[in-house]
């Protein structure tokens, strides 16, 4: 008994540590796909009247399961002619947390740059 007494903190250390780390890494892939999704979708809106706003718009969407009030995006173009870079950049911040303590904080961050079709 007294070993798993002792034992039983680290342990569940250990595998809160794992869910956390899971989850950010869960967010990293959204926000992974999320700027993939908003260059795809840049790259092919050159016509359009508003391209940064769609640009935005999809990789909003694609990020549907983060708050959206923390989520950044960034849609970086400045000429919007065929064969030129567009890149979106999205960022969303994270906190790993353990039996209530910050163990990390930081942004993570995500770029895409596809050419505008």
């Amino acid at each position: 008994m007294v070993e798993f007494v002792l034992v039983l903190p680290l342990v569940l250390m250990l595998l809160f540590g794992i869910i956390q780390f899971g989850t950010v890494f869960n967010h990293d892939e959204t926000i992974t796909d999320a700027a993939r999704a908003g260059a795809r979708k840049a790259a092919v809106s050159r016509l359009e009247a508003d391209p940064v706003g769609l640009a935005e718009a999809a990789a909003r969407a694609s990020a549907s399961d983060l708050n959206q009030s923390q989520l950044q995006v960034t849609v970086a173009d400045d000429t919007w002619t065929a064969g030129s870079d567009v890149t979106v950049t999205v960022s969303y911040p994270y906190t790993i947390n353990i039996f209530g303590l910050t163990v990390k904080t930081g942004q993570l961050t995500s770029s895409t740059t596809e050419r505008v079709e």
